[in-house]
């Protein structure tokens, strides 16, 4: 089957398959070395927006083998915003971002970021809102033994105890907001560019701050018409214009 036949077969039946089905589809074609094909239909249900770590992380090895690095890594990372603990993902991408020009030291995390970013990684935005949930319901139950008890030592174990699931309430519900918000907002992008120049404001004839290559990640600040403000692993921060990118 050629590549036109096998792109239009599947186009066809786009909206007669469910979606496992066509990955199912893309694998097969991505099994059998057709790689370009297997891409043309991950990007068709991409384009349907439908999206899931196993599709994106199977899109970044099919870049990978077609020496795509920066696309490989572009996927790999919206890959591994979908599945923050997956061994695999982090794996492979790490053996892409070996293959890349720049390597920047990252700015060194606070202890208490780390901690936070810990928690953040082990469940997903709806795990976590469940969390939440039970939490404040936990902590309602011991709001009514305060009121409604007349023991004193009832009282102060409900009292301590409600301390206690406030603070989890409100921390699981932080947790579940950034992550519900990060899943949604593209605050992150990988140059493709082979090489470009950083400027100091948003126009073409700022002052050179630095220069950064293809398949860098970075981090978004703000955008202005044209350009964005982006900060680099080691908090250098500076302008971009936004074609240069592919947000994650």
């Amino acid at each position: 089957m050629t590549v036109l036949a096998f792109v239009l077969a599947v186009s066809l039946n786009l909206f007669a398959q469910d979606p496992q089905t066509l990955i199912n589809t893309a694998n097969n074609a991505y099994n059998e070395g057709m790689y370009d094909s297997a891409l043309n239909v991950y990007h068709l249900i991409e384009k349907e927006n439908l999206e899931s770590s196993e599709l994106f992380y199977n899109m970044g090895n099919a870049y990978f083998k077609k020496n795509n690095i920066t696309s490989a890594i572009l996927y790999y990372e919206k890959a591994r915003k979908l599945a923050p603990n997956d061994e695999d993902i982090d794996y492979n991408l790490s053996i892409a971002n070996s293959m890349i020009v720049d390597k920047i030291e990252r700015v060194p995390e606070l202890f208490f970021k780390k901690w936070w970013n810990y928690f953040y990684n082990i469940f997903n935005a709806n795990t976590w809102t469940i969390i939440s949930l039970i939490s404040w319901f936990i902590l309602v139950i011991f709001i009514g033994m305060f009121i409604i008890s007349k023991s004193r030592n009832t009282r102060k174990l409900a009292f301590y105890f409600g301390l206690l699931f406030l603070f989890t309430s409100v921390a699981t519900f932080g947790l579940a907001s950034q992550k519900y918000y990060y899943g949604k907002e593209q605050r992150e992008a990988i140059i493709f560019t082979p090489t470009i120049t950083v400027k100091s404001s948003p126009t073409t004839n700022a002052v050179d701050l630095f220069v950064v290559h293809e398949g860098t990640k970075i981090y978004i600040l703000d955008e202005v018409q044209e350009w964005v403000k982006i900060r680099i692993p080691d908090g250098s921060i500076g302008w971009l214009p936004v074609n240069s990118l592919k947000k994650i």
